[in-house]
């Protein structure tokens, strides 16, 4: 099974697709670890697309099953037929942005606040994350997502709401189970 899990920032996909590995025994790919070189701070350095998608092409084709987690809704057609099964989520807008600003605390601290830089790149990431609803951000908004959900080859679960981690993951076993039967 090759599952496919994306969503806004701060929407869940990480926390739900390491849950899932946890219960299924697959492996989780992160998509920013395959955009974003290793830096201090993280995520300041884009990668290369050839060196991102052939880094990613080498590590899932080492298993049978697996589950990619983030947005890839622009790199390249041939992710339209991937995956088995992808699962988007949605969260409303204020609490997402309040766990993304929870989170940036987390791996950070206070230097997100107190160092010019830093904080700045806070603010841009976290006025970037804003724009996904409305459709103002550049790149991965809910409108794009929305329209490549209709392009991809496979079923597409659409999870929106506030739901736990357990209801989330128990819908997609509940159609793994169905797929694969």
């Amino acid at each position: 099974m090759k599952l496919h899990l994306f969503g806004a920032s701060g929407s869940g996909v990480t926390t739900l697709g390491t849950a899932l590995a946890d219960v299924l025994g697959y492996p989780y790919f992160d998509s920013d670890t395959y955009y974003w070189e290793p830096t201090n701070p993280p995520f300041t350095v884009r990668r290369r697309p050839s060196e991102r998608d052939q880094l990613i092409r080498d590590h899932l084709a080492g298993h049978e099953d697996w589950i990619l987690g983030g947005s890839v809704i622009n790199w390249g057609d041939h992710w339209l037929h991937a995956f088995d099964l992808a699962v988007f989520l949605w969260v409303p807008p204020a609490i997402r942005l309040e766990r993304l600003k929870q989170r940036e605390w987390s791996r950070s601290g206070d230097v997100i606040f107190t160092d010019s830089v830093r904080n700045n790149q806070y603010n841009e990431f976290i006025s970037w994350a804003s724009g996904y609803d409305d459709d103002t951000a550049r790149g991965r908004t809910l409108t794009a997502h929305q329209t490549w959900m209709q392009t991809l080859s496979c079923p597409c679960i659409d999870i929106r709401g506030d739901t736990s981690v357990e209801q989330r993951a128990n819908r997609i076993l509940l159609e793994i189970n169905r797929l694969t039967s």
